[in-house]
């Protein structure tokens, strides 16, 4: 599986997403490190909450929304 963070510090959230995807060894971005807050809005526009994440090509969205996605799309219940 391929995975994006975009991701800042000091953010429970952000922390929290990095944890539960840790085992597919994900791409973190961090802001003011890898991109500014105008890239971060150019990339996602609607976005209004950290992190952002990207599986396989697809925008999941923050954290909340990535635990709905993997409800639905990972079997593993040890996950």
């Amino acid at each position: 599986m391929n995975v994006e963070i975009y991701s800042k510090t000091n953010c429970g959230y952000c922390d929290r997403a990095k944890i539960r995807l840790q085992k597919y060894n994900p791409k973190i971005h961090m802001l003011d490190q890898d991109y500014t807050r105008k890239d971060f809005f150019a990339k996602f526009p609607n976005a209004k909450t950290f992190p952002q994440i990207i599986i396989n090509d697809e925008h999941i969205g923050g954290h909340y929304e990535l635990e709905k996605w993997l409800a639905f799309n990972i079997s593993d219940k040890n996950f």
